[in-house]
């Protein structure tokens, strides 16, 4: 294992103040599943909480899609709190007080770590579509290398919903030696042909923007806001489910008497959106999302164990809990349960919790007191088991 790499601070991205983060910079190559490498290479990535004497406290927070890792505190770009202020922090189910929490951006993405948006080395340029694809596996990769870096051989849990269970359910299946337990959340061990669809009509929104230039719009000067705003708009609704959206803004019209015969947003829904669309394209790089996505579709981790999944987790002695919430049509229970049998098939040690909730996907993200105490029972079990 690496000596612990002393980190710099990222290029400032907000105001003075703004806590940015740190990333350490790699000259090894990182391989990828898609044949290529990438050197030099850098992971950006955010701590909380302290490293106990023996090391063993580690929790890794993996992100979803449009995450990265500003988990807790002010966002420096948007200046707003953190993405899973419900779960992480001092007393909260994964108790910074008590656990060293540490969450990486990953490879691809647009908070630091490598990715289309940084700047390739052989020609000074944003990589643009010049950057490798990457896999949900790469990225794991990734966070093994920067955990090596920081000294960190075995973590207490891995944990994270959506895309980034994907990544949990990819650390237990490459390292589990490392992994002393793993709580994925609202995820798949496959992404399904509904989902894929639903990204392929993002991706083409995008890339139809006359401003995304072939993927260059950064070296040009433009950037294509308007396909991505429709490509978060089409993604955000699945993320919600008819009930929270009935309930939430049912057929109310939006600062209007009746309706106007325009195709300006009449209703409450349609602003809704247009606003999630156009306040994520200033946080967000487009070939990022491009990048990220495909990812996602790749992920089918039974395809690397001869299309069996409990040959993903054979022997494995990690500690797992899963949970899925009755309304995420995009990660529905069925998904979940696959992977509580897998796992029970191969002898593992699991738990599986399925949440009542009408919020969908995005529950995940909000205050469930199911969810909490699901995951503070958990932690606190298996902390219990090896001391830490």
């Amino acid at each position: 294992m690496a000596e612990p790499a002393t980190p710099r601070f990222l290029r400032p991205l907000a105001a003075p103040g703004a806590e940015l983060g740190h990333a350490i910079t790699f000259d090894a190559p990182l391989g990828l599943d898609a044949g290529r490498s990438i050197a030099p290479w850098t992971c950006a990535y955010m701590t909380y909480g302290s490293l106990n004497a023996a090391r063993s406290n580690a929790v890794l927070v993996c992100h979803a899609l449009t995450g990265d890792q500003f988990v807790i505190g002010r966002h420096p770009v948007t200046g707003k709190p953190g993405w899973w202020t419900s779960m992480v922090g001092p007393g909260k189910p994964i108790d910074t007080e008590r656990f060293f929490v540490i969450c990486a951006n990953v490879v691809g993405g647009c908070m630091g770590s490598s990715g289309p948006a940084e700047t390739d080395p052989r020609t000074g340029q944003p990589y643009g579509l010049d950057f490798p694809l990457v896999t949900v596996r790469d990225m794991v990769r990734a966070q093994a290398a920067l955990l090596d870096a920081l000294g960190i051989e075995k973590l207490l849990c891995v944990t994270g919903g959506s895309m980034g269970g994907m990544q949990v359910l990819q650390w237990a299946a490459s390292y589990p030696d490392r992994v002393v337990s793993a709580m994925p959340i609202a995820t798949a061990a496959r992404h399904s042909a509904q989902n894929i669809a639903f990204h392929e009509v993002g991706r083409q929104a995008i890339m139809a923007d006359p401003d995304w230039r072939g993927g260059r719009y950064a070296a040009e000067g433009t950037q294509p806001s308007k396909g991505l705003a429709v490509a978060r708009m089409a993604a955000h609704i699945t993320y919600l489910s008819e009930a929270a959206l009935q309930r939430k803004f049912g057929r109310e019209l939006q600062d209007r008497a009746e309706i106007s015969f325009r195709f300006a947003p009449d209703f409450q829904v349609e602003s809704y959106l247009h606003y999630q669309g156009s306040s994520f394209v200033d946080r967000f790089d487009a070939n990022s999302y491009l990048y990220i996505t495909r990812a996602m579709d790749y992920f089918d981790l039974a395809a690397d164990y001869g299309g069996t999944l409990a040959e993903a987790f054979r022997g494995a002695r990690t500690r797992f809990c899963i949970v899925s919430f009755t309304s995420d049509w995009l990660f529905p229970t069925p998904e979940n349960k696959r992977i509580a049998h897998a796992l029970n098939a191969a002898a593992a040690t699991v738990s599986f919790v399925e949440i009542e909730s009408d919020r969908g996907h995005d529950a995940f993200l909000l205050d469930e007191p199911e969810l909490f105490a699901a995951a503070r029972g958990f932690l606190n079990s298996v902390a219990q088991s090896v001391g830490a």
